[in-house]
């Protein structure tokens, strides 16, 4: 009563009215009524109007980027694999992977309908190239279906950042929070493609933001988060770093929704949040064991792929894994893939092994300047004030988990394997206006709008982006390499090129990607397997091959002139 007689002696409606004398208290104080009515009506329709518009602008650049690009070199895999389940249901294709990801991709492949050849014995690698190739198929469109799920799921996933940052810090910053995920250039490189790191990423992100939730209702909210913990990990094995982490923030949401006082009421919340984290596990376990179950119910397995004896300390836990034969085993191949000595490539210096420095630099390049530093402000927002304290290690604990177990890696490849970062800090970003400090919400807003400007201006070449202090998506070979700049995505644009400015030249290709040259109408001899005086004409070569240059290719780039970019990813030179 005290709050509403308060508000009315404030209200500007009841001063002067700039006439010498005061306005009648009815029509005064009925005009900033009817104001605030109006504002709440445009309230309900504005928030979802701009939510729609984030999300479809986000919609238009990801397919009109997955009709342009020709496959990456990971996708044939992925698809044939799909394809496999559905026709097969057969687990024996790809099991470094679980299966939950491509079964999202093979809702796509279900509706495009593929010839396939069921007796066609080969690696998975040929198997995804004769699906595409040899069988009949049109490859623009059997990807793009392919791709469609992904893209799809990505944009839910973007509804969960925008309400997770919601009931943190309000509508408006959820906005801020979607748009820095909208804007994303790697969300939106990987989220139209038909792999599996967004996907896993986004049900991460999803668990977390349910055991947030859980805080207040527990017994729904904790085995929904069991569930999409166990989507992640039945798409990636790299989310089982995440697991443990999981478990312990569903005892710390158990833990503030009892709200213990005394010693017996902290021996129960502990008791319950110990069973949560529990549940939390099993259901994912079964989560994984369903995604098994559904390929094939009787879980036959024979690997296409060898799979390598693991010893030690690694050997015993994967013994230990409550998981498939399937999932075991394609645990075994990921560890003696961790075991090969990769090459890398980091700002013109190639290396053998891994660097544990090369993903928060990568990320340094290949993420907008403006969304750095909200990244950088969020993260501190949440720690330094007090009531927004409680979501820092729902935000950070799990990215920083994550970062360092995949800093850790072998495979120095490419932002993906830490395309978390962009959809866990985006919600820790909008944060920043919370700041009690003058200009924190302009300077977002001003910020979103750079970081919008600088996405758009990528368009539609968002695999090869870098930000505008690295020299933009033009230059980012000179710094990075494989799926950071160059996924054998380009062929198809090679193609129209050669077509449209070379026609009838001599091409010399030394191209890096799952795709076929000839099958777009590249006629090409390899440089490599001549002698550098018989390469005369064209010389066209992917920029991951010119990062890995040695010996008679390095001699030929050095010796041509560069004098044509196909979507920042291949290189023309005359010879």
């Amino acid at each position: 009563m005290m709050a509403r007689e308060q508000h009315s002696v404030l209200d500007p409606g009841t001063l002067d009215d700039g006439d010498g004398g005061a306005s009648p208290p009815r029509a005064a104080e009925s005009r900033p009524a009817r104001l605030r009515a109006g504002l709440r009506r445009h309230r309900r329709w504005l928030l979802p109007l701009l939510v729609a518009l984030l999300l479809a602008q986000m919609a238009a650049v990801m397919v009109t980027t997955a009709v342009q690009q020709t496959p990456t070199i990971d996708e044939p895999v992925y698809v044939a694999t799909a394809t496999v389940y559905l026709r097969e249901h057969s687990l024996d294709y790809n099991p470094e992977h679980p299966p939950l990801g491509k079964l999202v991709i093979a809702a796509g492949i279900a509706l495009a309908d593929p010839h396939f050849d069921a007796g066609y014995k080969g690696d998975q690698g040929e198997l995804g190239r004769h699906l595409l190739y040899e069988s009949g198929n049109d490859p623009w469109r059997l990807m793009f279906w392919a791709r469609l799920p992904v893209i799809v799921l990505t944009l839910l996933f973007g509804l969960v950042v925008f309400a997770f940052a919601r009931e943190l810090v309000g509508a408006a910053r959820g906005l801020a929070a979607l748009a820095l995920y909208a804007f994303s250039p790697d969300v939106i490189a990987h989220g139209s493609l038909a792999t599996l790191d967004v996907p896993e990423a986004g049900f991460l992100l999803t668990s977390v933001w349910l055991l947030w939730r859980a805080r207040r209702r527990p017994r729904l909210y904790v085995p929904l988060a069991g569930a999409a913990l166990g989507a992640a990990v039945a798409t990636k094995m790299s989310a089982l770093p995440a697991v443990p982490v999981l478990m312990l923030l569903a005892v710390a949401s158990v833990w503030s929704a009892c709200r213990p006082t005394d010693r017996d009421a902290r021996r129960r919340a502990l008791l319950l949040g110990a069973a949560s984290a529990v549940v939390v596990a099993l259901v994912a376990v079964a989560v994984v064991w369903a995604s098994y179950l559904v390929v094939d119910p009787q879980l036959r397995f024979t690997s296409t792929e060898p799979v390598p004896a693991v010893h030690g300390l690694r050997g015993r836990v994967v013994e230990l894994l409550p998981f498939p034969r399937a999932f075991l085993d394609g645990m075994r191949i990921q560890f003696g893939l961790e075991d090969y000595p990769w090459q890398g490539f980091l700002f013109g210096h190639l290396y053998t092994g891994s660097h544990w420095y090369y993903l928060p630099v990568a990320l340094l390049v290949k993420t907008p300047l403006g969304m750095i530093a909200l990244w950088a402000a969020g993260a501190v927002t949440v720690v330094a004030v007090r009531r927004l304290r409680p979501a820092a290690p729902y935000l950070l604990g799990p990215t920083a988990v994550l970062l360092a177990a995949a800093m850790d890696g072998s495979r120095d490849f490419g932002t993906r394997y830490a395309i978390f970062v962009p959809m866990f800090l985006a919600v820790a970003a909008a944060c920043v206006p919370v700041l009690r400090w003058r200009w924190a919400a302009l300077s977002t807003g001003v910020l979103v709008a750079f970081v919008a400007v600088s996405s758009l201006r990528t368009f539609p070449y968002y695999l090869p982006y870098s930000n505008e202090a690295f020299g933009g998506p033009a230059k980012t070979y000179l710094r990075l390499h494989d799926s950071n700049v160059d996924w054998g995505q380009d062929l198809g644009r090679l193609a129209d090129r050669l077509r449209e400015r070379y026609a009838g030249e001599r091409i010399w290709l030394v191209y890096k990607g799952s795709g076929v040259p000839s099958y777009y109408g590249i006629e090409s001899s390899d440089p490599r397997k001549a002698g550098v005086r018989e390469v005369h004409g064209l010389l066209v070569v992917s920029d991951t091959a010119i990062d890995k240059a040695q010996g008679k290719l390095a001699e030929l780039i050095d010796s041509s002139r560069p004098i044509d970019q196909v979507g920042h990813s291949i290189t023309i030179y005359r010879r």
